[in-house]
């Protein structure tokens, strides 16, 4: 035993202080969420040791796979409108002066800086029924009455796009900046309209930052609770607000659980989907 420890010391004084992190703050945690998903709610708001696969049943009843669908629609449309957005913008700072590139790609960074709460809050002020936009519009006589741009569907879309955009345009930032400016060159040499170099040659070798962007923006929309209740007023139930509802207003963690467990499940499937067409160092 001590001619093995010694041989491998090295390795568990490297190794070893990670896998101890990961182990306490990783893998027990997640154990016990998944311990929880086969446990049962009792009258008390606590769990009681009697394993059953309810819970996973009752992610099959009607309401819950509206709650689903709904999410998942939101999550597309806000990765499609980000996409769209970020990636001319993208496009623009990896070509931007050398001496301009630093200071875009810091203002890019500056809303990390700020808590997101406080930046969703702030379009709270802004498209309230007796906020600024509203008052404005009225002061210039385009409106008579204030407009209900807030507790909306588009209000809450409109908030996850301004909350995930920073996510879609850093990969596609990397990905075009990587980009060989000789093969540009000689496609306009042969050629190729600015369309067909796009389409046949920027589009097609910038597809994993495409792909990374998508993915580091579908995934946290399912999750982003906060935004749905700040500028939804909680009126349409997503995946976020459903699992949050379960652990603080129902008091059935078996049941949330099981919603976590059903959203990691989700997240390894679009990583592993994602390995098939690009590096996950494009993720970072």
């Amino acid at each position: 035993m001590n001619r093995f420890f010694k041989k491998h010391l090295g390795v568990f004084v490297t190794v070893g202080p990670t896998v101890l992190w990961l182990g306490i703050f990783l893998l027990i945690p997640l154990a016990y969420v998944i311990l929880m998903t086969v446990l049962t709610k009792n009258a008390y708001g606590g769990m009681d040791f009697i394993f059953t696969l309810e819970n996973y049943r009752n992610l099959f009843a009607n309401e819950y796979l509206k709650v689903f669908g709904d999410s998942i629609w939101l999550s597309l449309q806000t990765t499609v409108i980000c996409l769209v957005v970020g990636y001319p913008f993208a496009y623009i700072l990896a070509n931007a002066p050398k001496r301009w590139k630093g200071f875009l790609v810091m203002l890019l960074m500056l809303p990390f800086w700020t808590n997101s709460l406080i930046r969703t809050y702030g379009w709270n002020t802004l498209l309230r029924t007796e906020g600024i936009l509203n008052h404005f519009l009225q002061g210039v006589g385009l409106i008579d009455q204030p407009l209900e741009m807030l507790y909306t569907d588009g209000a809450v879309l409109l908030g996850m796009v301004y909350a995930l955009l920073p996510f879609t345009v850093l990969p596609l930032y990397t990905s075009i900046e990587k980009l060989d400016k000789s093969l540009l060159e000689a496609g306009s040499d042969l050629g190729a309209s600015r369309v067909h170099v796009f389409t046949r040659i920027i589009f097609p070798l910038t597809m994993p930052g495409i792909f990374a962007g998508s993915i580091q923006t579908f995934i946290p929309s399912l999750g982003f609770f906060f935004i749905s209740d700040m500028m939804g007023g909680a009126k349409t139930m997503y995946i976020g607000n459903l699992i949050k509802n379960q652990f603080l207003s129902a008091r059935n963690w078996p049941f949330g659980a099981a919603l976590s467990i059903v959203l990691i499940v989700i997240t390894l499937i679009l990583m592993k989907l994602y390995t098939r067409v690009g590096s996950l160092e494009d993720m970072a």
